[in-house]
């Protein structure tokens, strides 16, 4: 406990002495708070893949329609084709799911890449690279 508050004077010290003290315990609870969240990151990672296999992005309908179909034929029909009814029915489920979230988040890419491969090709095998006009620098001559 402080010493008793006889005057005034007392009094502006003890109201110092407590807003110094309040500075410095929020400051240590800023710093609890910022050390719990690195130690909770972790966590905070698992559940977000976690909420990817069990949830469906749907932001890209086109996109994940087509992963969709190759997911069922590839991992369905031909990898787990002799496997049990659940394996079949609960793996291509979260394969689906997470899928969709990848597809997403990549989704400029993945159609960037599509048309590169769509594209028109010139006979090596590249994209034809536009070329800027040429001006005609001499004027044809009249006879």
């Amino acid at each position: 406990m402080t010493k008793p508050i006889n005057s005034y004077a007392d009094l502006l010290e003890e109201k110092a002495r407590l807003k110094l003290l309040l500075s410095a315990q929020k400051e240590l609870v800023r710093q609890d708070i910022t050390q719990l969240k690195l130690e909770l990151a972790p966590v905070k990672t698992a559940i977000s893949v976690v909420g990817k296999v069990f949830t469906k992005d749907n932001r890209s309908w086109l996109l994940t329609t087509a992963a969709d179909a190759a997911i069922e034929v590839l991992l369905k029909k031909i990898i787990l084709s002799k496997s049990g009814w659940i394996t079949k029915l609960v793996l291509p489920f979260f394969m689906k799911n997470f899928s969709s979230h990848i597809i997403a988040d990549n989704k400029d890419k993945i159609v960037s890449k599509l048309f590169s491969w769509i594209g028109k090709k010139n006979a090596n095998g590249k994209m034809p690279v536009a070329e800027p006009e040429k001006e005609n620098l001499y004027e044809e001559e009249e006879d």
